[in-house]
């Protein structure tokens, strides 16, 4: 205690001892030390478990970044060869001029149907979640359970009655459906359950008086939809986007069963027809085409990647 404290206490007896600052005794600052330590120890060891995990994800990457750079005869080198010497660089350029697959159209066929799957979910699952979030009418829980219901049916399951669909369409409207690229993109403009789910939880967060200002004002509900809440939910939109990008780029089942000409392909079966034909493929070609495939989502992601982290970190919290 201070001499001014001191003299305090003498002048004032009313003053609480409770004012007082504690002494730091050598007991509390061992414990304090002690606690410190074992967080530094927490943290240390939660890094080194993350790293870990995520060292065992990156390993195939690592495998097929580097087979896509060698030679043939470094791909069966024993031991194998991490870092290719030199570095084969033409085996990019040879796979995009390659006469097996036409990449370029493949290209432009996955950018296509990508593209309008991300639209179309994107779009439709706002409207479906606003209605759930934000629109009052019976039965809305129910409703909702049951779309989270279908969460649960695998795609395989449906395959079949989906065919069916499109070729009844195809067979009695002037619409063609098989051989198109049709059934690959009009279903996700009829919502998707997942999305739905994602953007209602991020709609939830969004206060009903935004909501009921517009209101007073004479807006519209679909006025108050496009208007407040479609700006305001660009994070989670940005999410879902992404989600139907990525699906509809690496989709290999669904295109296998409705496309039928060569010059329809897209990417994964590119990839399948370029590994099939002519008794294989050569592995440090096949993984170069793997690689070009997979750099426009890695680009894609790193670009949208502060608003895709952004809208995940703040879907569903209240």
């Amino acid at each position: 205690m201070t001499q001014a404290t001191a003299a305090r206490f003498a002048t004032d007896p009313t003053t609480d001892a409770r004012a007082a600052p504690a002494p730091a005794t050598p007991g509390r600052s061992a414990r304090r030390a002690k606690a410190a330590r074992r967080r530094t120890v927490q943290v240390g060891l939660a890094t080194a478990g993350t790293a870990a995990v995520c060292a065992g994800f990156l390993l195939p990457f690592v495998w097929m970044l580097s087979t896509s750079f060698k030679t043939v005869e470094q791909t069966m080198a024993s031991p194998p060869q991490l870092v290719p010497r030199p570095l084969a660089v033409e085996n990019f350029s040879n796979v995009w001029r390659s006469d097996r697959v036409d990449f370029p159209l493949c290209t432009r066929n996955t950018l296509v149907v990508a593209a309008l799957v991300g639209l179309g979910t994107t779009l439709s699952s706002a409207v479906v979640a606003y209605g759930f979030a934000k629109v009052r009418f019976a039965g809305r829980g129910l409703l909702f359970a049951v779309m989270l219901g279908t969460m649960m049916i695998p795609y395989p399951v449906m395959m079949v009655p989906l065919f069916v669909v499109f070729r009844f369409v195809g067979d009695h409207s002037p619409f063609q459906m098989l051989g198109t690229f049709k059934p690959l993109w009009i279903p996700a403009w009829l919502g998707n359950a997942f999305s739905i789910f994602l953007l209602r939880q991020f709609y939830l967060t969004i206060p009903d008086a935004l909501g009921e200002a517009a209101k007073i004002d004479g807006c519209s509900e679909f006025g108050i939809f496009w208007r407040i809440f479609l700006p305001l939910s660009r994070p989670a939109l940005t999410v879902v986007a992404l989600f139907a990008f990525m699906g509809a780029w690496k989709d290999y089942l669904g295109p296998l069963i409705y496309l039928q000409r060569p010059s329809q392909y897209t990417l994964a079966l590119g990839l399948a027809a370029m590994q099939s034909q002519q008794g294989g493929t050569q592995q440090n070609q096949l993984m170069a085409a793997a690689m070009l495939v997979m750099l426009p989502v890695l680009v894609l992601f790193f670009l949208a990647q502060k608003t895709f982290i952004q809208g995940i970190a703040t879907t569903g919290m209240k």
